[in-house]
């Protein structure tokens, strides 16, 4: 295997070369393998990584196709949203109200309070190899609650305002808390995507992400029933039931505890039908509390 520097060369020689390309800098193999004191073989290597880019060649140099360069629109914006989580955070966004909240006389009656995000500007490193190791298949190593782990990445996942890196341990789909990844290695190992694990990903809807789902079954008081109509305030949300008493509704998690928590700050409201021991948990639990 080969050693942390050559890691740790070869995932920053990576992330520069993309960070070029995207700034619109032509750039040569020459000049690649002088820079990084590198084979110009090892460089002819990196870019055939870069498929997914769409690069142009003239010349010599490679660059990036002018069309992704610097040309933001309304509808560059309209996918930033998307992306970023909050396109249903407005009523719409078509071109007339994007004009109209980029607009400072326009904008002035509307306010967002948003979720306080965690600091990782001190992690921007480790963020920038972790998503190019995803986007190249790339295994990657770190130290995670004092174990070295080796991780095929597959997602970096923002939960609530924190960070998640989704990636398969030792054939297990796991979550690891991105602030808490230490000592981090991009390899040169490549590793083949899993379909199932692709589909997961796509339907994932949840906190956790996971392919061991627990089915979970509901009812909710007919006294809160409008906030779980109004948007959907569990994972995979169903309403099986709608009558004047409250609602019956299904949920999937990846953990006993992503529901219980959900259940305990709705409570008196909202009782666990099915399955059954996660009820008698939660009664379990708040009886050794009144102990106390």
């Amino acid at each position: 295997m080969s050693s942390k520097k050559e890691h740790d060369t070869y995932a920053t020689r990576v992330v520069q070369m993309l960070m070029m390309f995207n700034e619109g800098k032509r750039i040569s193999v020459e000049e690649l393998a002088e820079e990084f004191c590198v084979s110009e073989r090892s460089i002819q290597r990196d870019l055939k990584r870069f498929s997914f880019l769409p690069l142009e060649k003239k010349g010599g140099y490679y660059s990036l196709a002018d069309y992704c360069l610097g040309k933001f629109n309304t509808e560059d914006i309209h996918q930033f949203a998307t992306f970023s989580g909050i396109r249903e955070l407005y009523p719409e966004l078509n071109d007339t109200f994007i004009k109209s909240i980029l607009n400072v006389k326009m904008n002035k009656g509307i306010d967002v309070k948003g979720l306080k995000y965690e600091n990782l500007s001190h992690k921007v490193d480790n963020f920038n190899n972790i998503a190019a190791a995803i986007v190249m298949k790339l295994c990657i190593t770190f130290s995670y609650s004092d174990t070295v782990r080796e991780v095929h990445p597959y997602k970096l996942i923002n939960t609530n305002g924190i960070w998640y890196l989704v990636g398969v341990d030792k054939g297990t789909l796991k979550n690891f808390s991105f602030s808490k990844i230490q000592m981090l290695e991009v390899l040169q190992q490549s590793f083949k995507e899993d379909a199932d694990i692709i589909k997961t990903l796509k339907e994932h809807k949840g906190m956790w992400v996971t392919q061991n789902h627990i089915e979970v079954v509901l009812e909710v008081d007919a006294s809160v029933s409008e906030y779980f109509l109004r948007r959907d305030l569990l994972p995979h949300q169903k309403v099986l039931e709608h009558t004047a008493e409250g609602l019956v509704v299904s949920t999937q998690v990846a953990y006993e505890e992503e529901i219980l928590k959900v259940v305990r700050y709705w409570i008196p409201h909202i009782t666990i039908t099915s399955p059954a021991y996660l009820q008698e948990k939660l009664e379990k639990t708040l009886k050794d509390y009144l102990k106390l």
